[in-house]
């Protein structure tokens, strides 16, 4: 890790007097005294900024910060005059804290990610690091293929026995070698995953007639700025009732929720809400969320004044999501909650945090 103790920005030469920490194995390999020098392949090719805690960041921060850094009982302080040239200085708050762009929008899904734990957002959104699919993420993206393509349809098409001809597709489609390995499927899950999907479009089709559904479209993208966050969606069904008001329908193939916390459960189709007033300038009037293994439907009004507070909180988190970027860090704010199904928990606990056991 370095930290600048003097900045001396001037035609393009940068000038910086930095303390290094170094670890005692490599110590030895670099002679004592303040005119020390890393050569050219110690520094990689080194872009740095200065972050607004005076850290002199790299384009690969890992390697002097994070994971990399240690801890100063480990290690030996030395002090290093760095001569940078034929470099661009950047204005302050401009310079990138990680390879990695910031995204260009915020989901609800990610949203949820920042609002549990600013570093599950980094490690998903920004470094983009990969994240094995489960059994549960799987069925749920089998089921939403068939009604995705039972509701493209014509209405008069739309039986059971057409959503059972997109089962096949559906295999080839959603269950990639790559989510095959990931979740351990063998033929004997396989075979409890097409039963479990017989017994998901036997109960929708107990729920609701799909013949009788006027939609105003499946898996409708969405993006709109909203008090200067980017915001986007894909809403898996917008319908049209008799009276001519918009409907929110969220496939749900998972367990039924805890009604004492609907603030929570509904809180993605609320943001889907705010995308539809902003986009077609017309706000739903109700969000409907279809818990297709329990044929189940559990529905809320949209309010504006929930839609708002939801619109404000996006809003919010944007702006801490740009400084944390500019900061080059994502504070971690473990809990048993928000650990608990994370996929970036070892990762994190190699890193000091705390997390929950």
């Amino acid at each position: 890790r370095f930290r600048v103790n003097t900045f001396y920005p001037t035609d393009g030469i940068i000038s910086a007097s930095v303390t290094k920490q170094e670890d005692f194995t490599r110590a030895s390999k670099h002679r004592h005294g303040a005119d020390d020098r890393h050569s050219r392949n110690d520094l990689g090719l080194f872009a740095p900024h200065i972050d607004r805690r005076g850290n002199l960041q790299s384009r690969w921060p890992a390697v002097f910060s994070g994971p990399g850094a240690l801890p100063v009982s480990k290690c030996i302080i030395h002090t290093y005059v760095l001569v940078l040239r034929h470099v661009t200085c950047v204005p302050y708050g401009i310079a990138m804290s990680f390879e990695q762009a910031l995204p260009k929008s915020l989901s609800p899904s990610r949203l949820n990610d920042f609002q549990s734990c600013p570093r599950k957002y980094q490690h998903s959104s920004v470094e983009r690091l990969p994240q094995p699919a489960s059994y549960a993420s799987a069925k749920g993206n089998f089921a939403h293929y068939i009604f995705e393509h039972l509701f493209k349809l014509p209405a008069t098409e739309r039986t059971i026995e057409r959503a059972r001809e997109y089962v096949s597709p559906a295999i080839d489609s959603v269950l990639t070698e790559k989510v095959r390995e990931e979740i351990g499927l063998d033929d004997k899950k396989l075979e409890g995953l097409l039963h479990e999907t017989e017994e998901i479009l036997v109960t929708y089709f107990e729920m609701e007639d799909p013949r009788e559904v006027t939609h105003e479209g499946v898996e409708l993208r969405m993006g709109v700025t909203i008090e200067g966050a980017p915001l986007f969606g894909i809403l898996d069904r917008l319908d049209r009732d008799k009276d001519g008001n918009l409907i929110i329908v969220d496939y749900k193939t998972g367990g039924l929720p805890n009604r004492s916390f609907d603030s929570t459960t509904f809180a993605n189709a609320e943001l889907y809400a705010a995308l539809c007033k902003e986009k077609l300038g017309e706000l739903p009037t109700t969000m409907r969320l279809l818990y297709v293994a329990h044929g189940e439907a559990v529905e809320r009004p949209v309010t504006e004044v929930n839609i708002r507070a939801r619109e404000k909180a996006a809003a919010s988190a944007w702006q801490k999501i740009n400084t944390y970027y500019n900061d080059g860090d994502f504070p971690a704010t473990p809990s048993k909650n928000a650990c608990r199904f994370c996929n970036f928990k070892d990762l994190c606990r190699s890193q000091g945090v705390a997390v929950p056991s």
